[in-house]
């Protein structure tokens, strides 16, 4: 029903899960198809396990991960917090996305680093710039922002403050003072 070689790899997900002992409804939230692109919505706790099957898989072979990159949806109740793994079949020719979300109250989520060494300081940046803690990384530290930053500024919760800066004689204000958004 998802079209193309879509479907042909959600079969093979769901073989390779049951090979390995899981189903694909028990590790998997949902299935997307939108604008093209296929996205598998992954619960948290099987995360890795999913990652290692995709990539491992002869008839998968994901053996690349394009990196990650962090959503944050504050009007989404109990998962806020979203990282996105796009990842690539160069054996195959194929791409799709792994999304998994966490709460605000609890951002934890599975590191990849394990499976995909690649997802390094990706995941690093994620942390940095939306607070998504990512168990099991080796070295989880801020990589662009100094070490004693306070909050993380690529969320929609962060305050758009700032400094004032002068110009040729001119003030200009933070971005908070400069205009409403409501």
């Amino acid at each position: 029903p998802y079209g193309g070689y879509f479907d042909e790899i959600v079969d093979a997900l769901r073989t390779a899960l049951a090979e390995a002992g899981s189903a694909l409804e028990t590790v998997l939230e949902k299935i997307v198809v939108f604008r093209g692109e296929l996205t598998l919505h992954a619960h948290r706790e099987h995360l890795v396990a999913l990652a290692q099957v995709l990539r491992d898989h002869p008839a998968l072979r994901f053996e690349l991960s394009l990196g990650v990159s962090g959503v944050h949806y504050p009007e989404d109740a109990g998962r806020e917090l979203h990282a996105v793994y796009p990842l690539m079949s160069i054996t195959h020719n194929r791409r799709l996305r792994v999304e998994v979300s966490a709460p605000d109250a609890d951002p934890h989520i599975p590191s990849l680093y394990e499976v995909y060494p690649t997802t390094d300081w990706h995941e690093r940046e994620t942390y940095d710039f939306f607070g998504i803690i990512f168990d099991g990384h080796p070295s989880l530290t801020r990589i662009l922002m100094p070490d004693d930053w306070r909050g993380h500024p690529q969320r929609k919760d962060y305050p758009l403050g700032g400094i004032p800066v002068e110009y040729k004689g001119a003030r200009i204000p933070p971005p908070d003072e400069r205009r409403a958004y409501n």
